[in-house]
């Protein structure tokens, strides 16, 4: 097996966007503490079911997706990352007008996710090449 290096522009945005779904995955799981700060979080008394819990559930799922996408590099799996990081921009919109969360830093982080779920999703359907 060897390790996948993307060949044309499509292929290094969709790359890149799993490979920064990797990125904020480790993040995720080295520093739960300063994840769960970054994201606007905090655990109740510091408990440390919420740590296992921003390792196991969001970290996990971050990483073994991009990790997949980089290692496999299948249509279907540019598909998954696409949806997955699509789905986590719509939660935000409705939080965003359900919730009174329309702050500056979720418009900034509807951008990124934007932005990681359109790169895999042009090129998985062939809008780049």
């Amino acid at each position: 097996m060897e390790f996948y290096w993307p060949a044309s522009d499509g292929e290094w945005l969709a790359w890149v966007s799993a490979l920064l779904t990797v990125l904020f995955g480790l993040v995720l799981f080295l520093a739960p503490g300063l994840s769960m700060k970054l994201l606007r979080l905090s655990p109740l008394n510091e408990r440390p079911e919420a740590f296992a819990s921003i390792r196991a559930t969001m970290a996990g799922f971050h990483i073994g997706l991009g990790l997949s996408c980089l290692i496999f590099a299948q249509p279907f799996l540019w598909l998954a990352l696409g949806a997955a990081w699509g789905f986590s921009l719509f939660g935000r919109l409705i939080s965003m007008m359900s919730d009174k969360g329309n702050t500056l830093y979720n418009w900034i982080a509807a951008l990124i996710e934007f932005l990681l779920a359109a790169a895999p999703l042009l090129f998985a359907f062939g809008f780049i090449a």
